[in-house]
């Protein structure tokens, strides 16, 4: 019957979704902020709807954070289901193909029947979309198997600046079983995974001071150091010519994955001139001695996400400038620690820098690695639910990705994660063009009951 109210009601969770979609929820900017309250009110109302309990907005010193619940028989297990409402700024909008608030579906090579492209059409309103809607079918249906908690947050993109704070203080209200995630993706849509394994974060902000104004290029250039200049050079420093990351003590705490690890992973199907065709690339980069995949999954790695400073106006201004800036992120691997790492990089980027500049290193948001274990009850659920769905055994993979929530979550609540993601790398989240397979939306839908179901009967024989 589940199934049946899904195939029923499929134009309308497409509707609604679309009008969740055109809420412009950025967390980042300021501007948006009535748009993320109201995301807030419509995931309210929209809980309230379909016959949740206990719905209510809690407000935090930032975005609110959506809670509702359905307990059915407290003897029953419960999953609490994880979600953001909030999306990635949609600058720039001149390279989307459509106004990145007005969702369209458009048919591509790899989505033939279709896929939603807008600003969170993937990333995570249409995942979290699908658990609404799921609960929705179930409970319509009269076949929900067990009780079932949301939490949906409204800062996931700026870092979960207050959900700890929240998760803290509501150990009690948040008390369940494990928690349910879809804010990660498949391999693609003819192979299921389930993503076992996540990188940690640190992400700092550097500023490089020289003089104390803006100078004449030709009458203080050569005599004066050139802040920018110096921040490249910095930055070049950071990698060896092995690909390897120049900074003191970084890999002391990185575990070696086993030969046997690496030889599961290297089963996932990979092309890898597919690979370089879609990133309109002639080459690849990365540590040596590694694959493309592992390099993104198990390894660490440091990028710089932003570099500024001087003019870069229309024409020329020949200026010297008095400071240069630059965002970095690096990608840690489980059992670094990112408050270790980001002081390791602080000192060092420091040590490095010349008597002719100052530096100044702002800490951001980081978060820890995680494993999750394949072998406990929650897992297998999940294993067993896409087997239904997709007539194949999903492959456990490792992404390169950080959801700082994971470890919070088995910290604070003592509870381990299932991720269970049906978007694409393809999609391209974050960026210009986002979107989200018509096939994908609906195959979330139509696996998530099975995986309440599989769940129950398996703590039922635990």
């Amino acid at each position: 019957m589940t199934q049946d109210y899904i195939n029923n009601n499929k134009e309308r969770f497409l509707e609604e979704l679309f009008e969740f979609i055109k809420i412009p929820s950025v967390s980042a900017d300021k501007k948006f902020k009535n748009d993320v309250l109201k995301a807030a009110g419509f995931l309210e109302q929209n809980l309230k709807d379909i016959g949740v309990d206990s719905v209510e907005v809690f407000p935090t010193e930032g975005h609110p954070i959506v809670y509702g619940e359905k307990i059915i028989d407290e003897n029953l297990p419960t999953v609490l289901v994880y979600g953001h409402y909030d999306v990635q700024p949609a600058d720039p909008y001149e390279l989307w193909d459509s106004d990145p608030f007005q969702p369209v579906i458009k048919k591509t090579d790899i989505h033939p029947s279709g896929a939603i492209f807008a600003r969170g059409a993937c990333d995570d309103k249409g995942q979290m979309f699908m658990h609404v809607k799921a609960f929705e079918a179930m409970y319509k249906s009269g076949e929900l198997a067990c009780n079932v908690k949301f939490m949906f947050e409204g800062e996931e993109e700026v870092g979960s600046k207050n959900l700890e704070k929240f998760v803290r203080a509501n150990t009690s209200l948040l008390k369940a079983d494990v928690v349910l995630v879809s804010d990660t993706g498949i391999i693609n849509n003819e192979t299921p995974s389930i993503c076992v394994g996540l990188r940690g974060l640190s992400y700092v902000e550097v500023e490089v001071t020289g003089p104390n104004r803006d100078l004449h290029s030709g009458l203080y250039g050569g005599a004066v150091a050139n802040p920018i200049n110096i921040l490249s050079k910095m930055i070049a420093s950071l990698h060896n010519n092995d690909g390897s990351i120049n900074i003191p003590g970084f890999y002391s705490d990185v575990i070696e994955v086993s030969k046997e690890d690496r030889f599961q992973m290297a089963k996932a199907p990979f092309k890898l001139n597919e690979y370089k065709k879609d990133l309109d690339i002639n080459e690849l980069y990365g540590e040596d001695g590694y694959t493309t995949n592992e390099r993104n999954s198990i390894r660490p790695s440091l990028d710089v996400n932003g570099v500024w400073g001087g003019y870069i106006g229309e024409g020329a201004k020949t200026v010297l400038p008095s400071k240069a800036y630059a965002k970095i992120s690096m990608r840690l691997v489980p059992n670094q620690s990112s408050s270790k790492i980001t002081d390791l990089f602080e000192n060092h980027f420091k040590k490095i820098a010349p008597e002719s500049v100052k530096v100044k290193v702002t800490p951001h948001h980081g978060g820890e690695g995680v494993v999750i274990p394949t072998d406990f009850p929650a897992f297998l659920a999940a294993k067993k639910a896409m087997e239904k769905t997709f007539g194949k055994t999903p492959i456990p993979v490792r992404s390169g990705g950080s959801i700082p929530i994971v470890p919070m979550f088995e910290e604070v609540l003592g509870l381990k994660t299932i991720l269970l993601g049906f978007g694409l790398d393809s999609d391209v989240i974050h960026s210009p063009n986002e979107h989200f397979g018509l096939f994908n939306f609906y195959k979330g839908i139509e696996t998530i009951p099975y995986f309440y179901q599989n769940f129950t009967e398996l703590m039922k024989n635990k």
